[in-house]
């Protein structure tokens, strides 16, 4: 019956009722101790903090750094092309929809990865020079867009 439900036995906890005197167990600090920048109201340091002796994210060195111009492409390999049929037009909505690549980033770039035995119209955004010259090979054709 709907009255009778209950949560399952350790699902709910109850929560800490502190400063209730010194029978609880938890009056008079409420488990805070004595002093110190801890025990104070209102006051917790940010996660990090080491009471000012310098941290250790900050005593280790700082190493490399991001490239604001770099292109993050989505890749395919020319033996994945050969699920298309002789003549089709390959562009990166088409591999999206058939699930070859999951997300097209910024942009696709074929990769010369196996061997390509269809003649293929092939759009993407950057090619290998291996890519390019066995899409060439196969009797295809590679356009950058």
């Amino acid at each position: 019956m709907l009255h009778e439900l209950r949560p399952n036995e350790g699902a709910r906890k109850t929560r800490k009722r502190v400063g209730r005197g010194i029978g609880s167990g938890h009056g008079k600090t409420s488990g805070k101790g004595h002093k110190g920048q801890l025990s104070r109201s209102g006051n917790k340091p940010r996660i990090g903090f080491e009471g000012g002796q310098i941290p250790f994210f900050q005593r280790l060195p700082k190493r490399g750094f991001k490239n604001v111009n770099h292109i993050v492409y989505a890749t395919v390999n020319l033996k994945d092309l050969n699920v298309f049929e002789d003549g089709d037009v390959v562009t990166p909505e088409v591999l999206l929809e058939r699930r070859i690549i999951r997300k097209l980033n910024h942009g696709l770039k074929v990769l010369a990865y196996g061997t390509l035995e269809k003649k293929l119209t092939v759009h993407a955004h950057a090619f290998s020079k291996k890519a390019l010259d066995a899409i060439n090979q196969a009797g295809g054709t590679a356009e950058v867009i």
